[in-house]
């Protein structure tokens, strides 16, 4: 019997989402694997992987907010935004080279906060039905709407001037949703000298860090997150009788009970610290918005 659990990667550069997932499943006997967000081929870092019954947690975590490090590289614009992209237009190293310091952090400055943002043509945003990056290589012309999304912190931690281009070591703290690629774009842009992503990692998904994840090459024998523990990193806990959680796993309301929820959704743990599910106010009462399987005896 396989343990429900989370699992956190640090996904090398090279590899989808999908082959980690792939190769999770190989590891542990399973197809009921899944993940909390995608990373392109050419990120690395932080994969949160659900197995056998956690992966009803993924929905959960994928919308928590992240941290990434990234090297933006001024000067150039690619197909993709990042440097799998062919160059499609250089800068004069002279317009590059009067781009100063200043310039640079007033442009992050005003791509901070609370932000309209244009996704990549080959994101995996889906498009009728087809993700955008699937159609764009089939030929097809794509322009994807903007997005409201949050960046609460985009600072530059080191600048570097090579031969008609500026290179910038940036972190970034951002709601789900967010393209770092297109902060690049966007501030290039807004410089006018272009700009794509040169290197990228996730070092956070909510309560999740970089610093607990296994590399890939060890994840058979990487420790798994309880959903339990997993939840409470991502949301409040609410504590349960034995009684309430019968009553909860068998789709009865906690009736009158609405004011114990902090937050519009709660991990409800049992007295054997099992993750029974994830409640929520209906009315005044507490209703499941999604149960756990019952463990296996």
């Amino acid at each position: 019997m396989v343990t429900p659990g989370i699992l956190l990667i640090d996904k090398p550069g090279g590899l989808t989402s999908h082959d980690v997932v792939a190769r999770t499943r190989r590891a542990f006997g399973t197809r009921k694997v899944g993940h909390a967000g995608t990373l392109d081929p050419m990120a690395t870092g932080l994969l949160v992987i659900g197995i056998e019954g956690a992966t009803r947690l993924l929905t959960y975590i994928v919308g928590a907010d992240k941290t990434y490090t990234a090297t933006i590289r001024l000067g150039q614009s690619t197909t993709t935004d990042d440097a799998e992209g062919e160059v499609v237009a250089t800068a004069d190293a002279g317009t590059c080279a009067a781009v100063d310091e200043d310039a640079i952090r007033s442009g992050i400055e005003d791509l901070t906060g609370p932000i309209s943002q244009v996704p990549s043509s080959v994101s995996a945003i889906k498009v009728d039905g087809r993700r955008a990056y699937d159609r764009v290589r089939a030929g097809e012309q794509v322009e994807l709407a903007a997005r409201r999304v949050t960046v609460s912190r985009f600072e530059m931690e080191q600048l570097r001037r090579g031969d008609g281009t500026i290179d910038l070591d940036v972190i970034v703290d951002c709601s789900s949703g967010t393209y770092i690629r297109a902060l690049a774009r966007d501030l290039g842009a807004a410089l006018g000298v272009g700009g794509h992503l040169t290197a990228l990692r996730r070092t956070r998904v909510g309560g999740f860090d970089i610093a607990d994840a296994a590399a890939l090459e060890t994840l058979a024998d990487a420790p798994l997150i309880s959903p339990a523990d997993a939840a409470a990193r991502v949301m409040p806990v609410l504590a349960v009788t034995a009684d309430e959680a019968i009553d909860l796993r068998h789709g009865k309301r906690l009736h009158g009970q609405a004011a114990r929820l902090q937050a519009a959704e709660v991990a409800a743990v049992d007295p054997d610290g099992q993750l029974i599910g994830i409640v929520e106010a209906r009315g005044t009462d507490i209703k499941s918005a999604m149960n756990m399987p019952e463990p296996q005896r």
